[in-house]
């Protein structure tokens, strides 16, 4: 994973403080690979909670992210109950990493 203690935990803090402690969020795509060199961060968050402006919510949190992470790229996809299921979701659960 190419991700610092620090970075990992600047995220989940960031999602804490947006959406509460019982948020899941995972990494996946090019940065669990090591042997890789740059790319974006991509990021799954998953709620409990249906959401009501999915779209706002991620780009909110990139943008929060992102800042954190001096200008790096941030992709965030949200996973709730009252959203439908993508294949993209199903495999950054899969294949992604818990923060």
């Amino acid at each position: 994973m190419r991700l610092t203690d620090s970075q990992r935990q600047t995220i989940r803090h960031i999602v804490a403080e947006e959406l509460g402690p019982s948020a899941n969020v995972r990494l996946f795509g090019s940065r669990l690979d090591d042997t890789a060199r740059g790319g974006d961060i991509d990021l799954l968050v998953e709620l409990t909670e249906p959401v009501a402006h999915p779209a706002h919510l991620s780009a909110r949190l990139s943008v929060r992210i992102m800042r954190a992470m001096h200008g790096r790229k941030v992709d965030v996809l949200v996973s709730a109950p009252n959203l439908s299921e993508q294949m993209i979701h199903r495999l950054a659960r899969e294949q992604g990493v818990r923060l």
